[in-house]
């Protein structure tokens, strides 16, 4: 008994959110990239996403142990570039897009 493992429960979880949360960094850093914004965000919802997107790359950098080196060299750019689209002029600030354009009516 005494050489077998113990299995903590927290273990599944960490490892999820070790895959899970960089993937989110990284696809949403690529939509933000990718797609142009048509409308400014409410304040409320700006300060939310960036609170979001700083806890994501706090988060990342929490985990770095258990994440896969690659995924976290580019979760940790991603993460960096999100925060780094808002000081893309105003409407970078606004809409945490790279291109914002106004859409057809």
């Amino acid at each position: 008994m005494a050489d077998q493992q113990t299995r903590t429960p927290g273990t599944t979880h960490n490892a999820v959110v070790s895959l899970l949360l960089p993937c989110l960094l990284i696809g949403n850093f690529l939509w933000c990239v990718l797609t142009p914004a048509h409308e400014y965000q409410m304040r409320s919802d700006q300060m939310l996403t960036m609170g979001l997107d700083l806890l994501g790359l706090l988060g990342v950098i929490g985990l770095r142990k258990s994440i896969p080196t690659p995924l976290f060299w580019c979760a940790l750019v991603a993460g960096i570039g999100l925060l780094a689209l808002r000081l893309n002029g105003d409407a970078g600030w606004w809409t945490g897009h790279l291109v914002y354009s106004l859409s057809r009516r």
